[in-house]
């Protein structure tokens, strides 16, 4: 997590673990997934207990959340790990499992559903389900929630504008270019971002 890895500073000595009850960030999940998927590719528990793991650190909402899965990682006394990944000067390279194909698939869901008519209600459903185990799911829904988002909004406030009503179909033309893009990019294990997007779902 953050706390973990360097990402972000806590008050306190460098050293400093950070209180149980504190609660973490979306960032700070991401990093213990990463640890998980890295242990997992290793071959150091099962599919079932990777599951589990993965579910987990998606649904944690304090560092108390998050820690015992840390601990179940690097064994009962992780604390030179935590200390030393705590440092704010230096953060250690982040190590991560490849994405699997399901999960670029579902990523990629996220982006090609607007196409059949699902352009917010389909990344909300990817968000809601396999984004809670998958935080490349949940980054490739987000924006194209957002961006969707944006689009609809857009499509509701333009026609009050003549140059708007003009513009309306063009954008409508970009918004299915830069879906497919985004579909692909996903399929390619690479993020993406849709340009002028107003991000309100963090």
């Amino acid at each position: 997590m953050a706390a973990m890895t360097g990402a972000s500073t806590y008050p306190g000595s460098p050293g400093q673990v950070p209180q149980a009850n504190m609660r973490v960030t979306n960032q700070d999940r991401e990093h213990v997934v990463e640890h998980v998927k890295a242990a997992y590719a290793e071959g150091r528990f099962d599919k079932f207990e990777f599951d589990d793991r993965l579910e987990r650190a998606m649904t944690a909402r304090t560092h108390g959340d998050l820690m015992p899965i840390m601990t179940e990682l690097y064994g009962s006394r992780p604390s030179a790990h935590l200390r030393d990944s705590l440092r704010p000067t230096t953060a250690p390279p982040r190590v991560s499992a490849p994405t699997e194909s399901n999960e670029r698939l579902g990523a990629s869901a996220a982006h090609l559903l607007a196409l059949v008519g699902l352009p917010v209600i389909g990344p909300l459903i990817l968000l809601l389900t396999g984004g809670k185990t998958s935080p490349f799911i949940r980054r490739h829904a987000l924006e194209s929630l957002n961006f969707h988002l944006t689009v609809t909004g857009a499509t509701l406030l333009l026609p009050f504008t003549i140059i708007g009503v003009i513009l309306i179909p063009f954008m409508w033309i970009a918004a299915v270019v830069l879906s497919i893009a985004g579909g692909v990019s996903a399929l390619a294990d690479r993020d993406f971002q849709y340009p002028l997007t107003v991000r309100l779902v963090k």
